[in-house]
């Protein structure tokens, strides 16, 4: 009988590590981006899955992650897509319309393709809220994101 789940962990009934991950992530605000790539990573394995059944993708920035994503959520290997990128606000409007580009791109990728693609997006005011948020005081959304990949393909 397994022990008790450790934070981070849910009790999947999908066998894991069978299942094949890709990761696009958004070479922007790398420090932010690789704090929640790393956080990913770690709750995939910690989760069962294996190390060589993650593929990771870089693109330049958020606004790729969309077709990254397709490209990806396309392969008839992979099983589910986690998008990670980081926008920070800044002073023009630039901030909304990639950040409404990245959520509608990646949620139409999903639709697509009928496989879970994940927005693991970071929309902050300030680069501490983005570090707040990528490993800091409020958790790491990469984490989350690979805990939601796995429920979506428990679905």
């Amino acid at each position: 009988m397994a022990g008790p789940l450790r934070s981070g962990e849910i009790k999947s009934k999908t066998n894991l590590a069978k299942k094949n991950f890709a990761i696009v992530v958004s070479e922007w605000n790398e420090e932010v981006t690789e704090a929640l790539y790393e956080g990913a990573v770690a709750s995939l394995i910690r989760n069962g899955v294996k190390e060589e059944n993650i593929v990771r993708k870089n693109v330049p920035g958020t606004f790729e992650l969309s077709l990254g994503a397709l490209w990806m959520a396309e392969r008839k290997d992979i099983h589910a897509v986690i998008c990670l990128g980081c926008v920070i606000q800044g002073e023009t409007p630039h901030f909304n319309y990639i950040c409404q580009a990245a959520a509608y791109g990646i949620t139409k990728a999903g639709i697509k393709t009928r496989k879970p693609v994940i927005f693991g997006v970071l929309t902050t005011l300030s680069k501490q809220q983005a570090l707040d948020r990528a490993g800091g005081k409020y958790g790491n959304k990469g984490e989350e994101s690979a805990l939601s990949a796995i429920r979506m393909l428990e679905f």
